[in-house]
């Protein structure tokens, strides 16, 4: 088996192939089985390739195992890819030893199935732990009140972002409200630049607008009657209005060109904001650390601003409702062995989330979910930006989950099914949300 630092350097990128064949060779436990490194024993742990969080999750990986708890084998791949790879592993009993993940629906399915361990007992025994984390963490790790996850990175909700330079030139604001949005779409459109960038191939990057438009139409009360299991909720009449809203964007040629067929993992849609060819862009707010790293002069030069979603004249949500990721979560797979959990969770305990991977997050960009970081924050070289983020999140009537994590796993691919469908214009609101009340696919 591969070293860390050589699995790693080699896995860039390019990890769907190479990796099924590290997962084929190790056993049930997958990568990093075997034994090695200080205190003799080796825990396997997935995660997603891409800068900046590549070099800081590495990096905590490598100062573990230079202590004598054990060795992590640390293997990357693309966010779509790993979607995937990891359903497939666990359901075969051959999921690394750490499972990373997102909390909601998919961990409940790996709870009800005993694919992940109750970690429970394991936070009381160790509450010094529990107690470093922001409150709002705990709830999409939790199953029927047990903990299932426990919390990594930093907190991730949607961030409306903006090409200042090219709102300027084609003499549009920052949309706070519907129309300004669609002013912005139609004077970009003249100017000959995006309005809006899209990465649609990725079927969860236009879901992010249906997060929000249900939100801001209907308030956050409808879709959590979705995710606590009322199919029929799909039928309120907030759902047809937002996929209407879907439709004035289309007809209005709102998205790049060739939004279709673009995808998130190859950063195009934050290259078409950085490059000054489109004006918007609605992700989350996790690609502040990768426009930072990648986009050159985008971020130190004032041109990247950010924002809420546009609130809808009529519509009950605020503009402070926030949706997206309260952070990452890591949870140990149910079938490794004693002494592979043993070093998992240590890692969990003293190198995931250690005060370094804190300090680094900051530096790359982000709010890690951890408490007392108010000073760093205002340290940064970014603290305008992490500050308005912590504020939002303080702020925040309601931060609801991302769709595809707060669903189980069936149920979410239904809805990407459906998504893909509306946005190519295949199917209307009314069949989006008659599928979705039917689970039924596009």
């Amino acid at each position: 088996m591969r070293n860390f630092s050589l699995s790693r350097r080699s896995m860039l990128g390019a990890t769907a192939g190479l990796s099924a064949l590290t997962l084929g060779a190790c056993g049930t436990a997958g990568p990093g089985s075997s034994s090695g490194g200080g205190g003799g024993a080796s825990a396997s742990y997935w995660a997603l390739s891409g800068e900046p969080n590549e070099t800081i999750y590495g990096d905590s990986v490598e100062a573990f195992n230079e202590g004598d708890q054990g060795t992590i084998d640390l293997t990357f791949f693309q966010n779509d890819a790993y979607k995937q790879k990891i359903r497939t592993a666990i359901g075969a009993g051959e999921a690394p030893t750490i499972i990373y993940g997102w909390g909601g629906g998919g961990l409940r399915t790996y709870a009800e199935e005993s694919q992940v361990d109750d970690l429970t007992s394991w936070l009381d025994e160790n509450a010094e732990y529990r107690d470093r984390f922001v409150e709002s963490v705990w709830a999409a790790a939790s199953v029927d009140e047990k903990v299932y996850a426990l919390p990594q990175g930093a907190t991730q909700p949607i961030i409306l972002f903006q090409n200042t330079a090219v709102l300027e030139d084609i003499g549009a604001e920052a949309p706070e409200t519907w129309d300004q949005l669609l002013d912005v779409v139609e004077k970009a459109n003249s100017a000959g630049v995006a309005p809006i960038s899209l990465a649609g191939q990725s079927r969860w990057t236009s879901m992010m607008w249906l997060e929000y438009l249900l939100d801001r139409i209907g308030g956050p009360d409808v879709f959590a009657r979705i995710a606590a299991g009322d199919a029929e909720a799909w039928l309120d009449d907030s759902v047809i209005a937002m996929g209407e809203k879907v439709v004035e964007l289309l007809d209005a040629s709102a998205f790049a060109d060739g939004f279709e067929s673009m995808a998130a993992d190859s950063n195009t849609d934050q290259a078409l904001l950085w490059t000054d060819q489109a004006a918007l862009m609605l992700h989350g707010g996790w690609t502040f650390g990768s426009m930072k790293a990648s986009g050159g002069d985008f971020v130190s030069s004032g041109r990247l601003g950010y924002g809420p979603f546009p609130t809808i004249d009529g519509g009950a949500g605020e503009l402070a409702n926030l949706v997206g990721n309260p952070c990452n979560y890591l949870s140990v797979s149910s079938a490794a062995s004693d002494e592979e959990k043993e070093v998992a969770l240590a890692f969990l305990r003293d190198g995931a989330m250690s005060d370094q991977v804190a300090t680094d997050l900051i530096a790359s960009g982000s709010v890690p979910v951890i408490v007392g970081q108010e000073e760093a924050l205002a340290a940064s070289e970014d603290a305008d930006y992490l500050q308005w983020v912590y504020t939002s999140l303080q702020d925040a009537p309601a931060f609801t989950q991302s769709w595809d994590q707060a669903l189980q796993p069936t149920e979410a691919e239904t809805l990407l099914v459906n998504i893909e469908q509306l946005f190519l214009g295949a199917i209307g609101p009314e069949q989006f949300a008659e599928n979705m009340a039917a689970g039924k696919g596009a």
